[in-house]
């Protein structure tokens, strides 16, 4: 182990899923520590404040949700959800617990590792704040209110503005319906749902190439969206 290498807590209570994590993790470049209850991941996450948890929410002696929570009290690094209850509902829970993304199992290290890279980056986006956010070649200036996408100048209203802003705040992380109705409409909105559809609708007719087929602003069905840089289109 180096010191460059960043420590990743991996919370999993099945042997052969942890282990399989933990050689994808070591195998790229990141060092693992292991924990297959609760107990033993609050200790080693207090102890040896890793750069990341990736948590399992079916553990033997606690439940996940409320480790996490316990976690966010005092803890501000990402966390993971690995879990194998992939519906809606329990993402939607686990992202207002805390979490920075939700992985459902069966998965692929490929994509673990993608979603904890960027997750990473937020971070060190976060220690270092910035007039300007970015995801690609979508770029929106803070102080000076102007957006540009693929080098062409985006007039946006001010709610999709907001909107766009919090989203490239998470760039390449779930953002749920009520995290993006609370930035706004304010913390205390619950019934715009349907307002957020349309500016979701005018977002992409402004920043999408094709707004039918979005390789920017993706939908997570029932959950939020997600914003990444575009993806090139499939050669045929």
């Amino acid at each position: 182990m180096t010191a460059a290498e960043p420590v990743i807590l991996v919370v999993e209570d099945e042997a052969p899923i942890r282990r399989f994590v933990v050689a994808g993790l070591r195998a790229h470049g990141f060092a693992a520590v292991e924990a297959a209850t609760a107990t033993a991941a609050m200790l080693a996450a207090t102890s040896r404040r890793p750069d990341g948890i990736l948590l399992d929410l079916g553990l033997p002696d606690r439940g996940g949700l409320e480790l996490l929570r316990d976690l966010r009290g005092w803890y501000d690094r990402p966390i993971i959800i690995l879990s194998a209850l992939g519906h809606e509902d329990d993402k939607v829970a686990g992202l207002d617990a805390g979490a920075d993304d939700y992985l459902a199992k069966p998965f692929g290290i490929p994509e673990l590792l993608a979603r904890l890279r960027a997750a990473l980056r937020r971070i060190t986006r976060d220690q270092q704040p910035e007039p300007v956010l970015a995801c690609g070649d979508l770029v929106l200036d803070l102080v000076a209110h102007r957006c540009t996408c693929a080098g062409r100048e985006v007039h946006l209203t001010p709610l999709e503005f907001q909107l766009l802003a919090e989203l490239l705040r998470h760039a390449g992380r779930l953002v749920t319906h009520r995290q993006l109705i609370a930035a706004g409409w304010g913390a205390q909105a619950s019934s715009e749902s349907a307002g957020l559809r349309l500016v979701v609708h005018q977002l992409r007719r402004k920043i999408e190439d094709d707004p039918a087929d979005p390789r920017r602003l993706h939908t997570e069905v029932g959950v939020g969206y997600r914003l990444t840089a575009p993806t090139p289109p499939a050669s045929g």
